[in-house]
């Protein structure tokens, strides 16, 4: 794969977009539930204020989320990668995909980007740390509202 690879998803892709997020939550074992889905990516889909889904691979098998915030510890605007998912794995497209989202962001004017991973998923913290992901000391925490 090469940095071209890359399909920024919209609208007319939810129909290709649903089944890949499907299979994410199947490997990450989170509930999948389509009507929540479909509210989530909605604003993505439509335009790049709240963040940015990409299409990975031609044709696409996979795909990436990352959505926009800012902090001051950041200095300004970060991002976070909030999905990203590949069905075939082990051939570099990951990596390829991540360099290029890293051009992108740069572009953006954005300089850090974090992500968060469960904690049995030895093999993406290994991926992510090959492309330069490293462990903070702080410690996320949620409250639902």
């Amino acid at each position: 794969m090469n940095r071209a690879a890359l399909c920024r998803a919209t609208a007319a892709h939810l129909d290709l977009l649903l089944p890949l997020v499907e299979e994410f939550c199947a490997v990450d074992e989170h509930p999948y539930d389509e009507a929540r889905v479909r509210r989530a990516v909605g604003p993505l889909l439509a335009d790049d204020s709240l963040g940015v889904i990409w299409l990975i691979g031609d044709p696409p098998g996979g795909y990436a989320v990352l959505t926009w915030s800012y902090s001051l510890e950041s200095g300004g605007r970060d991002a976070l990668l909030d999905e990203i998912y590949l069905r075939e794995r082990g051939r570099g497209l990951g990596s390829a995909a991540l360099a290029a989202i890293y051009d992108d962001l740069r572009a953006r004017g954005i300089t850090r980007i974090f992500l968060e991973t469960e904690e049995h998923n030895a093999r993406a913290r290994r991926f992510y740390a090959r492309n330069g992901f490293v462990v903070e000391p702080s410690t996320w925490m949620a409250a639902d509202l």
